[in-house]
């Protein structure tokens, strides 16, 4: 992973067009060839990203990210560069997690029509600049759907979902992507969150997905 800080302007120049005054800015180049632009707030949410394939050009005084499929840009005017650095991370382990969640997520994959007639599995764990989102499917219209599966459902998994439908409603090859929110148990106020931001909330029977044929959960 490549660290740089430097005082820059940014522009994306794709379908369409945004733009980030001189400031400084945490610019991270990640194996993959992933390019986000961070400042010094936003928690570890970027201000702009590039999701792979892409390919950074340095020249001097700027830098441009152009995607390998759809041509879309960022360019980066780079007025002062304080930081530069490179770092080897190697294969990460990944997220480890809780049994009955890991679980839920694998029966959820085999049995991907619980969701509905016609749902079928791009895979599961698909991999984003911010970490894997749980299961990718498509519905039966072929409609793009990105499920986060949690034991217990909160808040918290609410929000991760949404950043996680930021970043893929992005990729033209996905979008429009939608969200559906599953758990053994939603919390009102996570169930409330999710209906707002127009997330579909499942719950899901552990029991009945460990059967030979799985009930439909309850769709709200």
């Amino acid at each position: 992973m490549r660290l740089v800080i430097a005082r820059c302007s940014v522009d994306y120049v794709g379908k369409l067009t945004a733009h980030l005054p001189m400031a400084p800015r945490l610019i991270l180049i990640k194996a993959d060839s992933s390019v986000s632009i961070h400042a010094d707030d936003r928690a570890f949410k970027p201000l702009n990203w590039m999701n792979p394939p892409c390919k950074l050009r340095e020249d001097e005084g700027v830098w441009t990210v152009t995607h390998g499929k759809t041509g879309e840009k960022l360019v980066l005017t780079m007025e002062e560069i304080l930081h530069d650095s490179s770092h080897e991370l190697g294969v990460d382990p990944g997220l480890i997690k809780d049994g009955v969640e890991a679980h839920l997520q694998e029966l959820l994959a085999e049995h991907i029509t619980t969701l509905g007639a016609g749902y079928t599995l791009i895979r599961r764990e698909y991999m984003t600049a911010i970490g894997p989102v749980d299961i990718l499917c498509r519905d039966h219209g072929g409609a793009t759907v990105a499920v986060e599966i949690k034991r217990r459902g909160e808040i918290d998994g609410v929000e991760q979902l949404t950043r996680y439908l930021e970043l893929l409603n992005r990729d033209p090859l996905l979008a429009p992507v939608r969200g559906v929110f599953a758990a053994q148990e939603i919390k009102p106020q996570a169930r409330v969150l999710a209906t707002d931001r127009g997330i579909d909330c499942v719950t899901l029977d552990y029991d009945a997905l460990r059967g030979i044929e799985p009930e439909n959960p309850t769709l709200f």
